[in-house]
């Protein structure tokens, strides 16, 4: 058949065919690199573009596992989560649990909307299968697990397409391993969750998917912080003003309030006993109240600093630097290019939640460790930036140019989270041997308790004086018999009060309530009516401190375990377990569970 006119134009002879063949075959191993900080390195370079990334289920098993051993092991390492959280949710399912002020219906500061998010999985829990408290706890526990571990892969693949593979990586092992993350994803507090929906809302603002970006941003602002809402700043910013998606992004705002808000504000104003908005209650307070969270102490600005390095060590301090090294490399030296427009948000937009957060939390007086859970991971990819970055100027300094930076320096990537991973392993064991006493003391009361050292059929009271703050909440008390009672201590604060018995104490404002902090005396019994203590037994005695370890005749210590002693141990081996040496030149307190003798010898004299 004779070849067509077109055919004729396009035919090859086979000397130029061959060529072609190789040519094409040589452009599928070979690509030239895209100008940008994740898609490639620099013109003109040569070789494989994209990094390798595990897939979506090899990363959703990685960061399973490290989220289930922080729900297993972790500590409750703020009184807050126990008080605020833990405490009434445990009255949600059983009836019994502290109330602080915030929960009073004259206050409201706080959402039980929030509270039945992890209250009703484990009231299921524990109908259909295991009513022990101490699982209850831990299911929920691994529930948040679950549910960041799903957050932080949604959080991952959105890196992946916003920045390319190679800053996919190293954010994910940064996740993985940093012990912020351990920290703060099984914490039961607000802060938390926020967390978890900054994962989705930048995951989805990163997949281009702007619907759900302020969905989620709602979300965290009414269920969870509403001081997260300036996570969406520069969400709300690209809508508005670039994508000039106006009607889209005013109605997605009505859709979240009507679908969030609205429901939530039933459930609290009906466990209150009239109209609450808790949302708008904490903002007030926090703002505009005459004393306001400094009441509670203040910090200078280097009190994040140290605390981000604590707990991301060397890549807290490439996450403060990312961006201004990213342009002074790019713009200012240029000895890489400026980024590509594969990507749809500038970089300085698409990391400005990181630097907007740090800037208006490090101007406040009172700070807390968890008030920087919700960046959490965005410190993860913003040390993935300045990692990608110095790999590029590696490249540019030392590597072939007829490689790609990846290949030529992927070395430099893998140290630097070889020695990230290692300093928050070693934070994560020494912080869990230095301070597990109080969860394995009570752990210890729960043993004694199944084997019948106490009686289940009367009430027991167990007290707590300094040791009030590491209380691990009412789910490791070994029974409902079981009641906890303060006594007095060097502390002058306000102390939580137990719900009262009455069928609405949810909407009984109690008696003995401020929201100055103010002691209440009303809160203490007389540490005769203690038939059990727990405290830490130091040298140092006070006449509201005295040590009660010491006085046989009245105590007997039924189990002890070693406690750091912060003020007097070394301050690198407090932070970071180092084999040995920790051990050696730290100083170590006993935190101690006593019986009272005189119930003691009861107890064993009339058997119950």
């Amino acid at each position: 058949m004779a070849p067509t006119a077109r055919s004729r134009g396009t035919a090859h002879t086979r000397k130029e065919l061959h060529k072609e063949i190789l040519k094409r075959q040589n452009h599928t191993k070979e690509k030239v690199v895209k100008e940008g900080v994740s898609g490639g390195g620099g013109k003109g370079v040569v070789g494989v573009v994209d990094a390798w990334t595990p897939g979506p289920y090899t990363a959703l098993k990685a960061l399973l596992s490290a989220r289930l051993c922080a729900a297993i092991w972790g500590l409750i390492n703020d009184c807050d989560e126990t008080y605020n959280y833990w405490e009434p949710t445990h009255y949600l399912l059983y009836g019994k649990g502290f109330q602080t002020w915030e929960y009073s219906p004259q206050y409201a500061l706080r959402s039980y909307t929030y509270l039945l998010l992890h209250a009703v999985p484990g009231w299921l829990y524990s109908t259909l299968l295991q009513s022990n408290r101490i699982l209850v706890f831990f299911f929920i526990r691994c529930m948040l697990a679950l549910g960041c571990s799903g957050c932080e892969l949604y959080f991952y693949r959105g890196v992946c397409k916003e920045f390319g593979s190679n800053i996919g990586l190293v954010t994910l092992g940064v996740l993985v391993f940093a012990a912020g993350m351990f920290t703060a994803s099984t914490a039961f507090l607000p802060s938390s969750f926020a967390m978890y929906m900054t994962l989705l809302s930048i995951g989805a603002w990163y997949h281009q998917a702007p619907q759900l970006a302020i969905f989620t941003t709602a979300i965290s602002t009414f269920l969870g912080w509403p001081f997260a809402a300036a996570l969406g700043i520069p969400i709300a910013y690209d809508i508005l003003f670039r994508k000039k998606q106006v009607m889209m992004f005013t109605k997605w705002c009505i859709i979240s309030a009507l679908t969030i808000l609205v429901p939530m504000v039933q459930i609290d104003s009906q466990y209150f006993g009239r109209l609450v908005v808790a949302p708008l209650n904490i903002v007030l307070y926090n703002i505009f109240s005459s004393h306001g969270p400094n009441i509670y102490g203040t910090e200078p600005w280097t009190f994040y600093i140290i605390n981000g390095f604590l707990n991301f060590n060397i890549m807290f301090l490439a996450a403060l630097v990312a961006l201004p090294f990213h342009i002074l490399v790019t713009q200012v030296l240029q000895v890489i290019p400026k980024r590509s427009t594969i990507q749809h948000l500038p970089l300085w937009l698409s990391l400005s939640p990181l630097y907007l957060w740090l800037t208006v939390f490090l101007l406040q007086p009172h700070k807390e460790e968890r008030f920087l859970f919700p960046i959490y991971p965005l410190i993860c990819l913003t040390a993935a930036v300045a990692t990608d970055t110095m790999q590029q100027v590696w490249w540019w300094a030392w590597g072939g140019r007829q490689q790609h930076y990846i290949s030529h320096t992927t070395w430099l990537s893998l140290s630097l989270l070889a020695l990230s991973a290692t300093m928050s392993m070693s934070r994560i064991v020494g912080q869990y041997r230095a301070f597990h006493a109080p969860i394995e003391t009570f752990m210890e009361l729960n043993r004694l308790a199944s084997e019948g050292h106490y009686p289940s059929d009367r009430p027991i009271t167990l007290c707590l004086g300094r040791e009030w703050h590491r209380f691990p909440s009412s789910f490791f008390l070994p029974g409902l018999n079981w009641d906890v009672q303060f006594i007095e201590s060097e502390f002058r604060g306000q102390l939580p009060q137990p719900y009262s018995q009455e069928p609405n104490a949810t909407s009984t404002i109690p008696d003995h309530m401020n929201d100055a902090n103010l002691e209440e005396t009303t809160r203490y019994v007389n540490v005769s009516l203690c038939h059990l203590l727990v405290d830490m037994d130091r040298e140092e005695e006070t006449p509201r401190e005295p040590r009660y370890a010491a006085r046989t005749t009245d105590w007997t210590t039924i189990h002890s375990l070693p406690f750091m002693d912060g003020d007097r141990s070394q301050r690198l081996l407090r932070a970071f377990y180092i084999p040995f040496l920790t051990e050696q030149y730290s100083t170590y307190l006993n935190y101690t569970l006593l019986e009272a003798t005189r119930w003691r010898t009861k107890t064993r004299t009339t058997g119950h």
